[in-house]
């Protein structure tokens, strides 16, 4: 069932940059990375709904503040262009079905990272299959892995104007090159910087523990951190910044903030 509007929420009308294309996206989770996306997004003109796994009642109001509409996590995928899940990476096999009707030229976005302690073990993925083939086989199509490698502190309050000095650039990975150029596109429409990472079977290189991972990088400084990645490595360097950052925050559920966030991931993984 759609949100049918019980709640009355005023919002602001979006402002259409001139020459963009507007796009139809909907967003699964309504997280740290899901929130913000909502509202960069439907704040450059994109027509944007919302779901989460709770019902649309339970959205935030500053979720939808720029534009965005609540709906039901049934509907999120329905006339859209682009869907992204923003959920944990071990509910994907859950909403698998949602996508693998979606038709062929609708764009699939990820931007979900494999944390066992947090989620659960995926002996899959721990046996070194690449996060992002491992969620492009669930539904059974093509996805896009984005939005992944920032931290959602960064993403909230770091993003600039293009062309800016020292915008913060993050890596995009898909197999089909069209979707790539749209995850692209739409990461200029948050504020950064879209970095074409190629192909999912190289997307292990900005997986969590990676030296491009949540370190803030420059376009210019981004082709250097990929290559620089080491397969071995990441998911034990993942392990330690997660006990790392419970040890420093109060809740398991706090957030760093950008600055620490950044620090720690730099000296860790770079």
């Amino acid at each position: 069932m759609t949100f049918d509007g019980r709640r009355t929420r005023k919002r602001r009308r979006p402002h259409v940059p001139t020459g963009r294309s507007v796009m139809k996206i909907g967003i699964l989770g309504a997280g740290y990375i899901g929130a913000t996306l909502a509202r960069k997004l439907s704040s450059a003109g994109h027509q944007v709904k919302a779901a989460n796994s709770r019902g649309p009642d339970t959205i935030d109001a500053d979720v939808l503040a720029t534009g965005a509409s609540a709906v039901d996590a049934a509907d999120i995928a329905a006339d859209v262009d682009v869907v992204v899940l923003s959920i944990p990476f071990n509910r994907v096999p859950v909403i698998a079905s949602l996508m693998s009707t979606l038709p062929a030229d609708t764009v699939v976005v990820n931007t979900s990272n494999h944390y066992p302690a947090r989620d659960e073990r995926i002996e899959a993925v721990e046996s070194g299959q690449v996060e992002s083939l491992w969620v492009q086989e669930q539904p059974g199509r093509p996805i896009v892995k984005a939005w992944n490698a920032i931290g959602s502190g960064s993403f909230a309050t770091r993003g600039a104007p293009a062309a800016n000095p020292g915008r913060i650039a993050i890596p995009v990975a898909a197999d089909n090159p069209r979707h790539r150029r749209v995850g692209i596109a739409l990461f200029d429409d948050t504020g950064f910087d879209g970095y074409d990472a190629g192909t999912l079977a190289e997307s292990w290189r900005q997986q969590p523990g990676t030296t491009c991972y949540c370190t803030d990088l420059t376009h210019d400084e981004m082709p250097a951190a990929l290559a620089a990645a080491d397969a071995a490595r990441p998911p034990k360097r993942r392990d330690i910044a997660s006990a790392a950052f419970a040890e420093r925050l109060d809740s398991p559920t706090a957030n760093p903030t950008a600055e620490d966030a950044v620090r720690l991931n730099r000296a860790l993984f770079m």
